[in-house]
């Protein structure tokens, strides 16, 4: 891993000190170049971002990627994801954004407790959602990640289509060590495609609740969410399979999937338990 950056490092060199053309400075630039611009880019877009200081490749990227959580046994998956602490921080969560909650998971079909629960997975709230940029995040898959390069380019495209249409600085929006973003962690084409402005202030915000809660609503039902008018239907009631396919798509491990799922029964049962009690109380 070392001498793969070691060696990029020196071909970048190589690359700027050619003076004949200023656009060999960076080998991605050369790499993504031809499909940004293809995609609406302009190419001045793309030089400046490629000109940052703040470009650096990260070596514990790709050994995030060698050990992924996802491959841990249920036994200690579980324990990462369904806590005590998760469920409580989920509950006082839901007391502070159920109406937000509530409007998306209605207009969309889907049951507010497994938006609730894929939020509390992916940023524990919004409280754990960046470790690197995401612009460093790509570049380091397409640098030195040969199995993850085709994949990175795409999405490094994706990514700076967004920032060029949205008017975002490229080097300013932080995100997962895979290049995911936001409150929901969504990768760069994922939020192009299915990203939505639900509070209507004309934007798609990655940081804004009532943007991700509907967001995330807009990903499972067109991943095949069976949408039903109840959004608090009987768990039972509901066609199991594709919900857990819907699931599936936000993440693909089956891991993943129980742990929404189980986090879901239980902040389900915690905030229940929550309205009953408050009930009593009056």
């Amino acid at each position: 891993m070392k001498r793969a950056i070691i060696l990029y490092i020196l071909l970048a060199f190589v690359y700027a000190t050619d003076s004949s053309s200023a656009v060999k400075v960076d080998p991605v630039y050369e790499e993504i170049k031809l499909a940004a611009i293809e995609s609406g880019i302009p190419d001045y877009f793309l030089r400046k971002a490629f000109s940052s200081d703040s470009i650096q490749i990260h070596a514990d990227i790709p050994e995030r990627f060698a050990r992924p959580y996802e491959e841990q046994t249920w036994a200690e998956y579980k324990k990462l994801f369904v806590t005590g602490a998760r469920i409580k921080k989920g509950t006082v969560f839901y007391n502070e954004h159920q109406e937000d909650l509530k409007k998306a998971a209605s207009h969309y079909g889907v049951e507010p407790y497994l938006i609730l629960s894929i939020i509390g997975v992916e940023s524990n709230y919004g409280s754990h959602h960046k470790e690197f940029t995401v612009f460093n995040s790509l570049y380091t898959q397409i640098a030195v990640m040969p199995r993850r390069a085709s994949w990175a380019r795409k999405e490094m495209v994706e990514f700076l289509t967004y920032c060029y249409k949205d008017n975002v600085p490229p080097h300013s929006v932080y995100g997962s060590y895979a290049g995911a973003f936001g409150y929901g962690q969504f990768i760069p084409s994922s939020f192009n495609n299915f990203a939505v402005d639900f509070d209507k202030d004309g934007v798609r915000q990655a940081y804004a609740w009532p943007d991700v809660m509907a967001s995330i609503a807009n990903y499972l039902v067109a991943n095949g969410y069976p949408v039903t008018q109840d959004t608090d239907m009987d768990l039972e009631k509901k066609d199991q399979e594709k919900i857990y396919k819907a699931v599936f798509a936000y993440n693909h491990a089956d891991n993943y999937v129980k742990a929404i799922l189980e986090l879901r029964n239980e902040l389900r049962n915690s905030i229940s338990n929550m309205k009953i009690n408050s009930s009593h109380q009056e």
